[in-house]
């Protein structure tokens, strides 16, 4: 069970974070202005916003077999449908689909694990887990490359040539999706085979009433720390989504190959950075940690922005070791700040997931206008915020550190 949970977090993470490497195709394939195209990852991470605290109530309703397999039936949909058609309005309501599924799934597999694995050993198989979500990220822009090189190219073994019978001559990177669809169906019939163990949700895995929900959102902590989680994810997500254009438009860096792999190794040095974010935490304060790597964000963020072109294609991957450790440390300090409520109070900062959604659109509408360097630019204020947790947070708990540990004894 712990296994195909980690399967699970592979397919999600594999799943998710390719728009990125393909944008530069769809811009091209289907001719749309950056602003256009910026809405394709909305629509994905808008369902984090609308699905996150339904999908807990789902899960506690129908359990989380029934939840993950309507997870992935939702993705299968969603593929298909965009392999059939592949058209720029159809790819909205796919990726609506998909991201709903993701949402979904996300919910229903993080108690699963505590589980499935044994409490004691719940705290390794989350870190792992985020490794196995890291790998998955850092593999599919290569997919992608492999995919749009011979998708269309004669004798290119069986799969390809399959795959070339149901994809445009024009659209070779569409065949990602029919890729999508098979491995969404894999899953169903996988999750429908296995026996699931029952789970007991703990009070920070429930999903509260609606009155504790207005609750919390009357909480001016609660209200700082969803925008951190959508400062984050608005971050992460549009340097991901548009680093392989800014590479292009501005140093004329082939997206297929130059491009994805730029992709793939933020998605590699964030999977880096969060373990080197693990022994930080064991030796400072998350607050100094948070406010040391937001520093190191925005000057790689500049020399991408305003550096040469090859200062430019180590900077962007760059960005993804220093945002690494933001998300954990963000979510501690939130759920360290509130003595109760824990469940609804994540529930929340799921639904701030939806600044993937918002922060790319806001960069494609500002680069239409003043050019995607310009519109990039926004990300110094999301870093800028992020930056400011670590100043202003006063958690009730901080994380152990052995110059806590000797205060407490000199005390």
């Amino acid at each position: 069970m712990v296994i195909l949970v980690f399967i699970i977090f592979f397919v999600i993470s594999f799943l998710t974070n390719i728009l990125g490497p393909i944008i530069p195709d769809i811009i091209r394939s289907f001719q749309l202005s950056l602003t256009l195209v910026a809405t394709l990852p909305f629509a994905f991470f808008i369902a984090y916003g609308v699905m996150s605290i339904p999908s807990g109530v789902l899960v506690e309703k129908f359990k989380e077999k029934k939840v993950i397999l309507g997870g992935f039936l939702l993705s299968f949909t969603g593929a298909l449908l965009f392999g059939l058609f592949p058209h720029y309005r159809v790819a909205i309501l796919s990726l609506f689909l998909i991201g709903t599924g993701m949402a979904a799934l996300q919910v229903a597999i993080n108690p699963l694990l505590r589980v499935a694995g044994g409490e004691k050993n719940y705290a390794f198989n989350a870190v792992f887990s985020q490794m196995v979500f890291g790998s998955a990220s850092f593999i599919s822009p290569y997919v992608y490359t492999y995919l749009a090189a011979n998708v269309g190219v004669a004798d290119r073994g069986a799969i390809v040539n399959a795959l070339s019978r149901v994809v445009p001559p024009a659209l070779p990177w569409v065949s990602l999706y029919w890729v999508f669809a098979v491995v969404s169906l894999a899953m169903v019939l996988v999750i429908a085979a296995v026996k699931f163990p029952a789970v007991e949700r703990k009070d920070d895995e429930r999903t509260g009433a609606w009155d504790t929900h207005v609750e919390l959102l009357r909480n001016p902590t609660v209200l700082l720390f969803c925008a951190g989680i959508f400062a984050y994810v608005g971050t992460e997500q549009g340097i991901a989504n548009w680093m392989s254009q800014f590479l292009y438009s501005y140093h004329g860096f082939d997206p297929q190959t130059v491009g994805a792999s730029a992709v793939s190794w933020f998605w590699g040095l964030m999977t880096m950075g969060c373990l080197l974010g693990l022994a930080l935490l064991k030796l400072f304060d998350g607050r100094s940690v948070l406010v040391a790597f937001s520093a190191a964000s925005i000057a790689c963020l500049s020399l991408a922005l305003f550096g040469p072109a090859h200062a430019a294609r180590l900077a962007f991957p760059a960005l993804g070791f220093c945002v690494s450790v933001m998300w954990s440390i963000i979510f501690a300090l939130a759920l360290n700040s509130l003595a109760k409520h824990h469940g609804s109070f994540s529930g929340l900062l799921c639904t701030a997931i939806m600044g993937g959604a918002v922060v790319p659109l806001i960069i494609g509408w500002l680069g239409d206008r003043f050019g995607l360097r310009a519109g990039m630019s926004v990300l110094y204020l999301s870093i800028g915020y992020i930056l400011s947790i670590g100043v202003w947070s006063r958690p009730l708990v901080n994380n152990e550190t052995p110059w806590a540990w000797w205060k407490k004894g000199a005390a």
